[in-house]
Protein backbone atom coordinates (compact mmCIF):
# COMPACT_ATOMS: atom_id res chain seq x y z
CA UNK A 1 0.00 0.00 0.00
CA UNK A 2 0.98 3.46 -0.94
CA UNK A 3 1.93 5.92 1.67
CA UNK A 4 0.99 9.17 -0.82
CA UNK A 5 -0.99 11.23 0.33
CA UNK A 6 -3.40 13.98 -0.80
CA UNK A 7 -2.98 17.61 -0.72
CA UNK A 8 -5.00 19.20 1.56
CA UNK A 9 -8.52 20.49 0.05
CA UNK A 10 -12.02 21.30 0.89
CA UNK A 11 -14.23 18.10 0.91
CA UNK A 12 -15.82 17.46 -2.40
CA UNK A 13 -19.85 16.16 -2.03
CA UNK A 14 -21.44 17.13 -4.99
CA UNK A 15 -23.30 14.26 -6.69
CA UNK A 16 -20.05 13.95 -9.01
CA UNK A 17 -17.29 14.25 -8.79
CA UNK A 18 -16.79 12.72 -5.54
CA UNK A 19 -13.78 12.32 -3.10
CA UNK A 20 -11.39 9.22 -3.77
CA UNK A 21 -9.08 7.29 -1.76
CA UNK A 22 -5.38 8.07 -1.50
CA UNK A 23 -4.98 4.86 -3.61
CA UNK A 24 -7.26 5.45 -6.52
CA UNK A 25 -5.24 8.93 -6.65
CA UNK A 26 -2.12 7.33 -6.23
CA UNK A 27 -2.66 5.14 -9.30
CA UNK A 28 -3.84 8.23 -11.69
CA UNK A 29 -0.69 9.29 -10.79
CA UNK A 30 1.61 6.09 -12.07
CA UNK A 31 3.72 6.94 -15.01
CA UNK A 32 1.95 6.31 -18.21
CA UNK A 33 2.69 3.05 -20.33
CA UNK A 34 2.16 1.91 -23.31
CA UNK A 35 -1.72 0.38 -23.59
CA UNK A 36 -0.33 -2.65 -25.55
CA UNK A 37 1.95 -2.94 -22.72
CA UNK A 38 2.13 -6.33 -20.47
CA UNK A 39 1.64 -4.22 -17.60
CA UNK A 40 -1.50 -2.60 -18.63
CA UNK A 41 -3.52 -5.69 -20.52
CA UNK A 42 -4.14 -7.35 -17.09
CA UNK A 43 -5.41 -3.94 -15.38
CA UNK A 44 -8.06 -3.31 -18.11
CA UNK A 45 -8.87 -7.08 -18.20
CA UNK A 46 -9.28 -6.91 -14.55
CA UNK A 47 -11.38 -3.55 -14.74
CA UNK A 48 -13.92 -5.25 -17.06
CA UNK A 49 -14.07 -8.29 -14.71
CA UNK A 50 -14.80 -6.23 -11.60
CA UNK A 51 -17.23 -4.52 -13.26
CA UNK A 52 -19.15 -7.33 -13.75
CA UNK A 53 -19.32 -8.16 -10.09
CA UNK A 54 -20.36 -4.69 -9.18
CA UNK A 55 -23.12 -5.01 -11.49
CA UNK A 56 -23.89 -8.71 -10.36
CA UNK A 57 -24.16 -9.51 -13.80
CA UNK A 58 -22.41 -12.71 -14.93
CA UNK A 59 -21.70 -12.57 -18.34
CA UNK A 60 -22.68 -8.85 -19.88
CA UNK A 61 -20.48 -7.70 -22.25
CA UNK A 62 -18.62 -4.69 -20.43
CA UNK A 63 -17.10 -1.62 -22.43
CA UNK A 64 -14.48 0.56 -20.52
CA UNK A 65 -14.45 4.04 -23.11
CA UNK A 66 -13.11 7.17 -22.22
CA UNK A 67 -15.72 9.48 -22.53
CA UNK A 68 -18.15 11.18 -19.38
CA UNK A 69 -21.45 9.34 -18.77
CA UNK A 70 -23.29 11.24 -21.70
CA UNK A 71 -21.25 8.81 -23.95
CA UNK A 72 -23.58 5.79 -22.44
CA UNK A 73 -26.64 7.08 -23.88
CA UNK A 74 -24.61 7.66 -27.35
CA UNK A 75 -23.56 3.79 -26.84
CA UNK A 76 -27.43 2.99 -26.47
CA UNK A 77 -28.68 5.30 -29.40
CA UNK A 78 -26.36 4.07 -31.80
CA UNK A 79 -25.97 0.61 -31.61
CA UNK A 80 -29.78 -0.33 -30.55
CA UNK A 81 -31.84 1.96 -31.90
CA UNK A 82 -32.56 2.13 -36.18
CA UNK A 83 -34.58 5.23 -37.42
CA UNK A 84 -37.95 4.95 -36.69
CA UNK A 85 -37.69 2.51 -33.76
CA UNK A 86 -40.39 3.07 -30.65
CA UNK A 87 -38.70 3.90 -27.29
CA UNK A 88 -40.44 4.50 -23.94
CA UNK A 89 -38.68 6.46 -21.53
CA UNK A 90 -39.68 7.11 -17.73
CA UNK A 91 -38.78 10.30 -17.04
CA UNK A 92 -37.55 11.63 -13.99
CA UNK A 93 -35.91 15.00 -14.12
CA UNK A 94 -32.98 16.35 -16.02
CA UNK A 95 -31.26 13.50 -17.40
CA UNK A 96 -34.41 11.74 -18.74
CA UNK A 97 -35.04 15.13 -20.66
CA UNK A 98 -31.16 14.20 -21.86
CA UNK A 99 -31.89 10.69 -22.42
CA UNK A 100 -34.83 12.05 -25.00
CA UNK A 101 -33.04 13.94 -26.92
CA UNK A 102 -29.84 11.82 -27.38
CA UNK A 103 -32.29 9.23 -28.55
CA UNK A 104 -34.10 11.61 -31.22
CA UNK A 105 -31.01 12.36 -32.86
CA UNK A 106 -30.22 9.02 -33.51
CA UNK A 107 -34.12 8.62 -35.05
CA UNK A 108 -35.75 7.04 -32.50
CA UNK A 109 -39.51 8.07 -32.13
CA UNK A 110 -39.55 8.48 -28.17
CA UNK A 111 -42.69 8.57 -25.44
CA UNK A 112 -42.18 10.18 -22.47
CA UNK A 113 -44.10 8.86 -19.49
CA UNK A 114 -43.19 11.95 -16.88
CA UNK A 115 -43.21 11.99 -13.65
CA UNK A 116 -44.00 14.79 -11.37
CA UNK A 117 -41.23 16.64 -10.36
CA UNK A 118 -39.91 14.69 -6.53
CA UNK A 119 -41.48 11.88 -7.69
CA UNK A 120 -40.48 8.52 -9.59
CA UNK A 121 -42.68 6.87 -12.81
CA UNK A 122 -44.85 4.04 -11.07
CA UNK A 123 -45.94 0.69 -12.10
CA UNK A 124 -49.12 1.62 -12.74
CA UNK A 125 -48.72 4.47 -14.86
CA UNK A 126 -45.46 1.98 -16.47
CA UNK A 127 -48.39 -0.42 -17.44
CA UNK A 128 -50.39 1.84 -18.74
CA UNK A 129 -47.82 3.17 -21.08
CA UNK A 130 -46.80 -0.33 -22.25
CA UNK A 131 -50.17 -1.59 -23.07
CA UNK A 132 -50.52 1.39 -25.78
CA UNK A 133 -47.96 0.70 -27.59
CA UNK A 134 -45.40 -1.42 -28.17
CA UNK A 135 -41.70 -0.31 -27.93
CA UNK A 136 -38.48 -2.01 -28.92
CA UNK A 137 -36.73 -0.87 -25.61
CA UNK A 138 -37.43 0.90 -22.24
CA UNK A 139 -35.43 3.62 -20.65
CA UNK A 140 -34.93 5.00 -17.52
CA UNK A 141 -32.84 7.01 -14.73
CA UNK A 142 -31.93 5.05 -11.71
CA UNK A 143 -30.89 8.16 -9.69
CA UNK A 144 -31.63 10.90 -11.47
CA UNK A 145 -29.02 13.64 -9.95
CA UNK A 146 -30.92 16.44 -10.83
CA UNK A 147 -33.77 15.54 -8.57
CA UNK A 148 -32.11 13.03 -6.27
CA UNK A 149 -35.21 10.23 -7.26
CA UNK A 150 -34.33 7.10 -6.98
CA UNK A 151 -36.49 4.95 -10.07
CA UNK A 152 -37.26 1.60 -8.47
CA UNK A 153 -34.96 -0.59 -11.11
CA UNK A 154 -36.46 -4.03 -10.02
CA UNK A 155 -39.89 -3.05 -10.62
CA UNK A 156 -39.04 -1.81 -13.84
CA UNK A 157 -37.20 -4.52 -15.10
CA UNK A 158 -39.49 -6.87 -13.94
CA UNK A 159 -42.54 -4.85 -15.35
CA UNK A 160 -40.47 -4.63 -19.00
CA UNK A 161 -38.53 -7.88 -19.19
CA UNK A 162 -36.47 -5.47 -21.68
CA UNK A 163 -34.73 -2.51 -20.08
CA UNK A 164 -32.07 -0.09 -20.24
CA UNK A 165 -30.72 2.14 -17.13
CA UNK A 166 -28.89 4.90 -16.76
CA UNK A 167 -27.27 4.37 -13.54
CA UNK A 168 -24.59 7.08 -13.74
CA UNK A 169 -25.58 8.36 -10.26
CA UNK A 170 -26.29 4.70 -8.95
CA UNK A 171 -23.95 2.11 -9.60
CA UNK A 172 -22.20 1.10 -6.57
CA UNK A 173 -23.89 3.41 -3.96
CA UNK A 174 -28.09 1.53 -4.91
CA UNK A 175 -28.25 -1.84 -5.17
CA UNK A 176 -28.09 -2.97 -9.17
CA UNK A 177 -28.31 -6.82 -9.56
CA UNK A 178 -28.29 -6.61 -13.85
CA UNK A 179 -28.87 -10.10 -14.26
CA UNK A 180 -31.76 -10.83 -11.38
CA UNK A 181 -33.66 -7.81 -12.23
CA UNK A 182 -33.63 -7.85 -16.13
CA UNK A 183 -31.50 -5.02 -16.82
CA UNK A 184 -30.80 -5.42 -20.37
CA UNK A 185 -27.94 -2.39 -20.23
CA UNK A 186 -26.42 -0.49 -17.38
CA UNK A 187 -25.04 2.89 -18.09
CA UNK A 188 -22.43 4.64 -15.75
CA UNK A 189 -19.63 6.52 -15.04
CA UNK A 190 -15.72 6.39 -13.02
CA UNK A 191 -16.88 9.56 -11.25
CA UNK A 192 -19.79 8.31 -9.24
CA UNK A 193 -20.50 5.68 -6.45
CA UNK A 194 -17.96 3.81 -8.60
CA UNK A 195 -15.02 5.97 -6.64
CA UNK A 196 -12.68 7.18 -9.75
CA UNK A 197 -11.82 10.36 -11.50
CA UNK A 198 -14.47 11.49 -14.09
CA UNK A 199 -13.29 10.44 -17.80
CA UNK A 200 -14.69 6.95 -18.05
CA UNK A 201 -17.78 5.89 -20.11
CA UNK A 202 -18.99 2.42 -18.41
CA UNK A 203 -21.73 0.32 -19.61
CA UNK A 204 -22.87 -3.09 -19.34
CA UNK A 205 -25.04 -5.02 -22.03
CA UNK A 206 -26.84 -7.95 -21.71
CA UNK A 207 -26.66 -11.36 -24.26
CA UNK A 208 -30.18 -9.79 -25.44
CA UNK A 209 -28.82 -6.70 -26.02
CA UNK A 210 -26.13 -8.19 -28.00
CA UNK A 211 -28.05 -9.72 -30.18
CA UNK A 212 -30.73 -7.12 -30.59
CA UNK A 213 -27.22 -5.40 -31.84
CA UNK A 214 -26.28 -8.11 -33.80
CA UNK A 215 -29.51 -7.85 -35.73
CA UNK A 216 -29.66 -4.80 -36.65
CA UNK A 217 -30.40 -3.89 -40.17
CA UNK A 218 -28.90 -0.95 -40.69
CA UNK A 219 -25.38 0.55 -40.16
CA UNK A 220 -24.32 1.95 -36.97
CA UNK A 221 -25.26 5.70 -36.84
CA UNK A 222 -22.14 6.32 -35.16
CA UNK A 223 -18.15 5.79 -35.33
CA UNK A 224 -16.65 6.12 -31.91
CA UNK A 225 -19.53 4.86 -30.28
CA UNK A 226 -19.71 2.03 -32.59
CA UNK A 227 -20.02 -1.37 -30.32
CA UNK A 228 -19.23 -2.93 -33.65
CA UNK A 229 -14.96 -1.41 -32.73
CA UNK A 230 -15.41 -1.59 -28.99
CA UNK A 231 -16.61 -5.65 -28.75
CA UNK A 232 -13.28 -6.79 -30.34
CA UNK A 233 -11.06 -4.32 -28.24
CA UNK A 234 -13.05 -5.58 -24.94
CA UNK A 235 -13.03 -8.72 -25.32
CA UNK A 236 -9.57 -9.09 -26.74
CA UNK A 237 -8.29 -7.53 -23.38
CA UNK A 238 -9.99 -9.86 -21.49
CA UNK A 239 -8.58 -12.41 -23.00
CA UNK A 240 -5.36 -11.00 -22.34
CA UNK A 241 -4.34 -9.66 -25.62
CA UNK A 242 -3.56 -6.06 -26.60
CA UNK A 243 -6.09 -4.89 -29.30
CA UNK A 244 -6.42 -1.28 -31.03
CA UNK A 245 -9.12 1.09 -31.60
CA UNK A 246 -8.59 4.14 -29.61
CA UNK A 247 -5.60 4.74 -27.12
CA UNK A 248 -7.55 4.54 -23.58
CA UNK A 249 -6.35 6.38 -20.78
CA UNK A 250 -4.33 4.16 -19.14
CA UNK A 251 -3.82 6.14 -16.06
CA UNK A 252 -7.66 6.02 -15.64
CA UNK A 253 -8.45 2.99 -16.66
CA UNK A 254 -5.87 2.08 -13.54
CA UNK A 255 -7.73 4.28 -11.25
CA UNK A 256 -11.04 2.79 -11.95
CA UNK A 257 -8.69 -0.84 -11.33
CA UNK A 258 -8.09 0.45 -7.86
CA UNK A 259 -11.36 1.69 -6.43
CA UNK A 260 -13.24 -1.75 -7.86
CA UNK A 261 -10.62 -3.66 -6.20
CA UNK A 262 -11.58 -2.00 -3.05
CA UNK A 263 -15.24 -2.23 -3.78
CA UNK A 264 -15.12 -5.35 -4.08
CA UNK A 265 -12.02 -7.29 -2.43
CA UNK A 266 -11.93 -4.41 0.92
CA UNK A 267 -12.97 -5.40 4.17
CA UNK A 268 -16.57 -4.07 3.41
CA UNK A 269 -18.88 -6.11 1.30
CA UNK A 270 -21.37 -4.85 -1.85
CA UNK A 271 -24.53 -5.40 0.57
CA UNK A 272 -22.42 -3.28 3.51
CA UNK A 273 -21.72 -1.18 1.12
CA UNK A 274 -25.26 -0.51 -0.32
CA UNK A 275 -26.31 0.00 3.97
CA UNK A 276 -23.70 2.49 4.39
CA UNK A 277 -24.80 4.71 1.83
CA UNK A 278 -28.52 3.96 3.23
CA UNK A 279 -27.63 4.91 6.68
CA UNK A 280 -25.35 8.15 5.50
CA UNK A 281 -28.56 9.11 3.61
CA UNK A 282 -30.72 8.81 6.35
CA UNK A 283 -28.33 10.82 8.67
CA UNK A 284 -27.78 13.87 6.12
CA UNK A 285 -32.10 13.90 5.44
CA UNK A 286 -32.01 13.94 9.20
CA UNK A 287 -29.95 16.63 10.00
CA UNK A 288 -31.51 18.52 7.25
CA UNK A 289 -34.83 17.78 8.29
CA UNK A 290 -34.28 19.29 11.85
CA UNK A 291 -33.40 22.20 10.29
CA UNK A 292 -36.50 22.69 8.81
CA UNK A 293 -35.37 21.73 5.28
CA UNK A 294 -38.00 19.70 3.05
CA UNK A 295 -36.55 17.14 0.97
CA UNK A 296 -36.90 17.29 -3.24
CA UNK A 297 -37.75 13.77 -3.49
CA UNK A 298 -41.39 13.57 -2.29
CA UNK A 299 -40.83 10.72 -0.30
CA UNK A 300 -38.21 8.08 0.97
CA UNK A 301 -39.20 5.92 -0.93
CA UNK A 302 -38.24 7.65 -3.52
CA UNK A 303 -35.37 9.40 -2.56
CA UNK A 304 -31.51 8.10 -3.39
CA UNK A 305 -28.91 6.64 -1.11
CA UNK A 306 -26.23 8.52 -2.53
CA UNK A 307 -26.90 12.23 -2.90
CA UNK A 308 -29.68 14.61 -0.75
CA UNK A 309 -31.35 17.58 -3.06
CA UNK A 310 -32.64 19.67 -0.53
CA UNK A 311 -35.25 23.10 -0.58
CA UNK A 312 -33.78 25.93 0.33
CA UNK A 313 -35.60 27.96 3.38
CA UNK A 314 -38.03 30.59 2.46
CA UNK A 315 -36.51 33.73 1.08
CA UNK A 316 -32.79 32.26 0.81
CA UNK A 317 -31.09 31.65 -2.84
CA UNK A 318 -28.43 29.26 -3.62
CA UNK A 319 -25.82 31.71 -3.30
CA UNK A 320 -26.56 31.76 0.27
CA UNK A 321 -25.87 28.51 0.88
CA UNK A 322 -23.02 26.87 -1.42
CA UNK A 323 -20.74 29.99 -1.25
CA UNK A 324 -20.89 29.55 2.74
CA UNK A 325 -20.65 25.98 2.83
CA UNK A 326 -17.74 26.13 0.55
CA UNK A 327 -16.05 28.46 3.06
CA UNK A 328 -16.32 26.04 5.79
CA UNK A 329 -14.52 23.30 3.43
CA UNK A 330 -17.13 21.54 2.24
CA UNK A 331 -17.97 21.54 -1.74
CA UNK A 332 -22.32 21.35 -2.28
CA UNK A 333 -23.70 22.66 -5.51
CA UNK A 334 -27.29 23.95 -6.25
CA UNK A 335 -30.37 22.70 -8.44
CA UNK A 336 -29.83 21.56 -11.85
CA UNK A 337 -33.64 21.09 -12.75
CA UNK A 338 -34.24 23.92 -15.35
CA UNK A 339 -37.65 24.55 -13.62
CA UNK A 340 -36.36 24.95 -10.00
CA UNK A 341 -33.19 24.55 -10.17
CA UNK A 342 -32.60 28.55 -8.00
CA UNK A 343 -34.84 26.21 -5.27
CA UNK A 344 -32.71 23.46 -4.03
CA UNK A 345 -29.50 22.41 -3.97
CA UNK A 346 -27.64 19.14 -3.45
CA UNK A 347 -25.44 17.07 -1.42
CA UNK A 348 -23.70 13.86 -2.71
CA UNK A 349 -22.57 11.13 0.17
CA UNK A 350 -21.37 8.31 -1.86
CA UNK A 351 -18.12 6.44 -2.40
CA UNK A 352 -15.23 6.74 0.38
CA UNK A 353 -16.89 9.44 2.28
CA UNK A 354 -19.47 6.89 2.93
CA UNK A 355 -17.43 3.71 3.25
CA UNK A 356 -14.56 4.81 5.47
CA UNK A 357 -16.28 6.42 8.74
CA UNK A 358 -13.03 7.13 9.71
CA UNK A 359 -12.60 10.31 7.81
CA UNK A 360 -15.46 11.87 9.31
CA UNK A 361 -17.08 13.24 6.46
CA UNK A 362 -20.78 13.21 6.69
CA UNK A 363 -20.34 14.86 10.44
CA UNK A 364 -18.24 17.48 8.69
CA UNK A 365 -21.16 17.74 6.08
CA UNK A 366 -23.68 17.81 8.76
CA UNK A 367 -21.73 20.15 11.11
CA UNK A 368 -21.52 22.80 8.51
CA UNK A 369 -24.59 22.29 6.98
CA UNK A 370 -26.16 23.07 10.48
CA UNK A 371 -23.85 26.29 11.12
CA UNK A 372 -24.75 27.46 8.01
CA UNK A 373 -28.36 27.04 7.52
CA UNK A 374 -28.99 28.54 11.69
CA UNK A 375 -26.56 31.65 10.40
CA UNK A 376 -28.45 32.43 7.20
CA UNK A 377 -31.67 31.95 9.57
CA UNK A 378 -30.42 34.31 12.16
CA UNK A 379 -29.39 37.21 9.54
CA UNK A 380 -32.71 37.03 8.04
CA UNK A 381 -34.08 37.50 11.54
CA UNK A 382 -31.58 40.22 12.47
Amino acid sequence: MSTFKQEPHKLLVIPGPIEVTDEVLYANAYPPVAHTSAEFIPVFGDSIRLTREVLYSKDAQIFIIAGSGTLGWDQIAANLVEAGDSVLVLNSGYFGDSFTECLRAYGAHVDEVRADFGHAVTQAQLEKALSAKKYKLVAFTHVDTSTAVLSDAKMIGETVKRVISDAVCAAASEEIRMDAWNLDVVMTASQKGLGAPPGLSILAASRKAIAVFEKRTSPVAGFYASWKKWIPIMNAYEAGKPMYFATPPVNLVRAYRQSLLEITGGPVSLEERFALHREAAERVKAAATKLGLKMVPASPSVAANGMSAIYLPDGVGVADIVPRMAARGVVVTGGLHKDTKDKYFRIGHMGTTVVNKQRGDIDKVIAVLTDVVNEVKHKQNA
